[in-house]
């Protein structure tokens, strides 16, 4: 049985999370082809999903570490637009002092631990985010993203094998978009089906409807509350779909437009419309009403990057870690 029940308030808070989600993604390519955001970003329109289902299983405690395609987790857990789109402009107000930029933002207080651009990095972090919460005697959880490209790497291995010795209350999360940057994982691995890794260390593992915030939010829900229990780490495959290339710098001339509009089909913010409405949720009125909020989030988070300070020249000697006495400096 599911811990936590999905009804009216679930599907009110999915839609307006993956929406803010969407329209945030969408205003931060905008700005990115204005130059406003530069360096490297990368865009989660498409995978809102895998995101909201996750949260609304999730419970006040618990931890999320991911890749570099962050700015929805962030938002999801509660980290505010204004401060995410000034940490993308670079800005001294952003949630990492504007010295993480898109792929390496981290929020403390809502338990977000980034934003991770080396791949498969943040893998073994997760694991050890986990080894503290059962050492410290919580009951919190540590759900951990990747993408389907940083199933290669061997820290995965280490990882799955040192997390089920321990039975660390982690859950390993692939984020299969199909595309691990360009490259299709047909072309990838002989093993389509990801979330068999798991089973080469006896691991709870399964495939999941990474486009269904239920699906999403059910198979969470179980990896959940076996965590807490104490009986160790779930991998689950969420097979999803980004709707735009890698990065911003990425056409996307690998897929064709046919696979795309199928997969466009199965849209999960507007799914969570669509259901809302049918369902009697809540009627057109309260739509329009949480699109007309969500803009206005986003567009006061623009106001609010544009109008912030950069960071100051000493700024590039802080937070930098430095032994004083470290023996093998030698003048």
């Amino acid at each position: 049985m599911s811990a936590v029940e999905i009804n009216k308030d679930t599907w009110l808070k999915w839609f307006e999370s993956m929406l803010l989600m969407r329209k945030f993604e969408e205003k931060t390519g905008q700005l990115y082809g204005q130059q406003k955001i530069r360096g490297f970003c990368h865009l989660y329109i498409g995978q809102e999903a895998v995101v909201a289902g996750a949260i609304s299983a999730m419970q006040k405690g618990d931890s999320m570490i991911t890749t570099y395609r962050d700015h929805a987790h962030a938002l999801a857990l509660g980290v505010s637009a204004d401060s995410i789109m000034a940490e993308m402009y670079g800005k001294a107000t952003g949630c990492s002092k504007g010295k993480g930029g898109s792929m390496h933002m981290f929020s403390k207080e809502h338990n977000f631990y980034g934003g991770h651009a080396i791949v498969g990095g943040q893998i073994p972090l997760g694991a050890g985010v986990a080894f503290a919460e059962k050492y410290k005697g919580t009951d919190n959880v540590n759900i951990c993203y990747m993408g389907d490209g940083a199933v290669r790497q061997g820290a995965l291995n280490e990882t799955f094998n040192m997390a089920m010795l321990w039975k660390l209350p982690v859950i390993f999360v692939c984020e299969n978009n199909g595309y691990a940057m360009g490259t299709s994982v047909q072309r990838t691995t002989n093993m389509t089906d990801i979330y068999k890794i798991g089973l080469g260390f006896d691991m709870p593992c399964a495939p999941v409807d990474g486009m269904d915030p239920v699906a999403v939010h059910n198979a969470m829900d179980e990896a959940i509350q076996r965590a807490r229990k104490g009986e160790g780490p779930t991998f689950l495959e969420m097979r999803t779909y980004r709707y735009r290339g890698h990065s911003m710098s990425d056409p996307a001339k690998y897929r064709t437009k046919e696979e795309l509009e199928d997969y466009k089909a199965k849209d999960p913010v507007e799914h969570a419309r669509e259901t809302i409405l049918k369902e009697k949720y809540a009627d057109q009125a309260w739509i329009e009403e949480v699109e007309a909020k969500v803009k206005g989030i986003v567009d006061q988070a623009v106001k609010f990057a544009e109008e912030s300070p950069w960071p100051d020249a000493s700024e590039l000697y802080k937070d930098v870690y430095m032994q004083q006495d470290y023996p093998y400096v030698m003048d």
